[in-house]
């Protein structure tokens, strides 16, 4: 049974804690195999040797080959080294990127910019989804690279990678994908994937923080950010962190035998959507969206948007911990850029609040979620406040 504070935890897009298995799995690790991996001696051959277990579990899980993996410290410095290593052995050409990318993907991105190289947004629809006519129209040169996030983190729009890859493919481009919220949520087989990059944290699947992985395609040139000893096969100095690796290959084998979140979502939905002033974002429950997750538009009972951060405390002095966008957001406005990307005006795009379930939820956490949120909405009905900020 699930910690109370879990029961009212819906920000698991944002992070997950690590469960009680991943937590047993590193201490065990970190008592036996705390020692640098690359040293010669005997601590140090017992910490090679759990790292390469991780490492060959982690392969097999996410159908890759160990030579594939390369060990990050997260998301962020996957999708970095995805971007700058990639450019690094090419010629400067043209990146194109999504209008509903994650800020790590943006910043890469504007690095490059600096580098000379040109960046294009390619547009959405109102579901957050890719517009494939634009892509088809850009992927002739000078564009050399496209990096797209699959699973979007804000509206759960899953991008169809597959039809995506196949156009890269067919045009000799490389293609990198964020496949951060995607990761421990619908099986993941690299090798069957048209992707010559993908990017991955352990910390959205119950998993530890400090750990991701990119998976490098054999034969797609890399060049390594960071310089020192020499580990993951020259393309990320640093000393390998052996028991987080452990946790996040034990938290990807747990996910796997987990049933679907969907089938608590879906219900959950309904109620919220039974809601007056409230309708859902992104796309349709179904094999488009991320199984985990919610986005809604909130408005008042006048009919105006609600602010999303208005409502996310409320729901906090409730017990409730539920999202108003990107936990990695730096930008200081309250509309999303997200929502605006995909059509929304200005008050709808600061509207909006994301519900993202884990495995220990319950329908009476769901039921216990709607009877807040709708105690909220009725109060404003009865003494209105200030909920344009």
């Amino acid at each position: 049974m699930a910690s109370p504070a879990l029961a009212t935890y819906f920000d698991t897009s944002a992070t997950t804690p690590p469960s009680e298995a991943v937590l047993r799995a590193m201490a065990e690790v970190q008592s036996t195999a705390w020692a640098n991996p690359s040293s010669l001696h005997g601590p140090g051959l017992a910490a090679a040797e759990q790292l390469e277990r991780s490492r060959q579990t982690l392969a097999m899980l996410l159908g890759c080959d160990a030579e594939e993996l390369v060990v990050t410290s997260g998301g962020t410095e996957a999708i970095h080294l995805a971007l700058l290593g990639a450019a690094a052995t090419l010629q400067p050409g043209r990146l194109l990127i999504s209008a509903v990318e994650h800020p790590a993907t943006q910043a890469a991105a504007s690095r490059l910019a600096e580098r000379g190289w040109q960046v294009q947004i390619l547009p959405v629809d109102c579901q957050g989804l890719l517009d494939l006519h634009a892509l088809d129209a850009l992927l002739a040169p000078p564009t050399r690279l496209v990096s797209l996030i699959w699973g979007q983190n804000e509206v759960g729009s899953l991008q169809p990678i597959e039809a995506i890859g196949s156009r890269c493919r067919a045009s000799g481009v490389l293609l990198h994908v964020d496949a951060v919220q995607v990761l421990g949520h619908r099986p993941l087989q690299f090798r069957d994937l048209p992707v010559d990059l993908l990017s991955g944290a352990a910390h959205k699947l119950q998993g530890p923080r400090g750990v991701g992985v990119l998976l490098v395609r054999a034969g797609v040139p890399l060049q390594g950010q960071l310089g020192g000893g020499g580990q993951e096969g020259g393309r990320r100095a640093g000393t390998e962190p052996v028991a987080l690796l452990a946790g996040f290959a034990k938290a990807l084998e747990l996910a796997r035998q987990l049933p679907s979140t969907a089938r608590l979502r879906d219900p959950l939905l309904d109620q919220l959507l039974a809601i007056p002033g409230i309708r859902l974002t992104g796309p349709a429950p179904g094999p488009q969206r991320l199984p985990h997750h919610i986005s809604l538009l909130v408005a008042g009972p006048d009919g105006q948007p609600l602010s999303g951060r208005w409502l996310v405390a409320e729901m906090a002095r409730q017990g409730f911990a539920i999202s108003s966008g990107s936990a990695c957001s730096s930008s200081g406005s309250a509309a999303s850029p997200v929502l605006l990307a995909m059509g929304c005006s200005e008050a709808e795009a600061s509207s909006g609040v994301r519900i993202s379930l884990g495995p220990w939820h319950t329908p009476a956490d769901g039921m216990a979620l709607v009877a807040a949120l709708t105690r909220t909405l009725d109060r404003l009905r009865e003494v209105p406040v200030e909920t344009t900020r």
